[in-house]
C-alpha cells in the first residue's frame, strides 16, 4: 500500500533506510545493553509464538493471492471462499470489477493480517521483559501504524467500490480484530 498509494517519495524512503532499521532492531540493540537470562523453555515458547505469528501473517497472504490468481476457484480452510463480486470504475472512466474475499482470515477481519504482524512484533519485543517502555516502542508504533493504515485502507474502498463495500462492511464488521475492532 505504501508505493501503490503513496508513492515512493521522500517519506517512504526515508522510512526504509533510516526509520525501519533503526526501530525495528531498537529491541535487539536495548538487549544487547541490557542482557536478559530468559531460559530455554521461555525463550522456545517466544520463539514458536512468534513464528506462529509469522506463518499466519504469510497465510493471509497466500489465501488472498491464491483466491485472486484463480479468480476465486480454490479452497479456502478446505471449503469454496465466499466473496462479494464488487463493480467499480477507473478515473479514466474504464467499468472493471474484483473479487473481494469473505472467508477465511479475511472474513475474520478486513485487515485481520495486521493481528499476526503486531502480535510478531510484541514477540520480538517480549525478550527484554518489562522493565522499561524502550523496547516496546517498536510495537506501539507498528500499532499506530497499522491501525492507521487500515483505517486510510478502509475510505480508499469505500470511495472505490461504494455500496459493494458497505455490503463487505456488513458480511466482515470488524476492521482488525475480530469481535473488538
Amino acid at each position: 500500500m505504501d508505493i501503490a498509494h503513496d508513492r515512493a517519495g521522500f517519506y517512504i524512503c526515508w522510512g526504509c533506510l533510516v526509520w525501519v532499521p533503526s526501530i525495528y532492531t531498537s529491541p535487539g540493540m536495548y538487549l544487547v545493553k541490557q542482557p536478559v537470562n530468559l531460559g530455554l523453555q521461555l525463550s522456545l515458547y517466544i520463539l514458536v509464538a512468534g513464528l506462529l505469528c509469522i506463518y499466519i501473517n504469510y497465510d493471509c497472504d497466500r489465501q488472498r493471492q491464491e483466491f485472486r490468481r484463480t479468480n476465486g476457484k480454490c479452497t479456502v480452510w478446505g471449503k469454496t471462499p465466499s466473496k462479494i463480486v464488487a463493480a467499480y470504475t477507473t478515473t479514466s472512466g474504464e467499468k472493471k470489477t474484483s473479487l473481494l474475499l469473505t472467508s477465511g482470515w479475511w472474513g475474520l477481519a478486513r485487515h485481520f493480517h495486521y493481528v499476526p504482524e503486531i502480535l510478531a512484533a510484541f514477540f520480538w519485543s517480549v525478550p527484554a521483559l518489562f522493565n522499561h517502555f524502550i523496547p516496546y516502542f517498536y510495537v506501539i508504533f507498528l500499532i499506530i501504524l497499522l491501525l492507521d493504515r487500515a483505517k486510510r485502507d478502509d475510505d480508499r474502498c469505500k470511495a472505490k467500490y461504494g455500496k459493494y463495500w458497505k455490503l463487505y462492511c456488513e458480511k466482515v464488521p470488524y476492521r482488525v480484530i475480530p469481535g473488538i475492532y
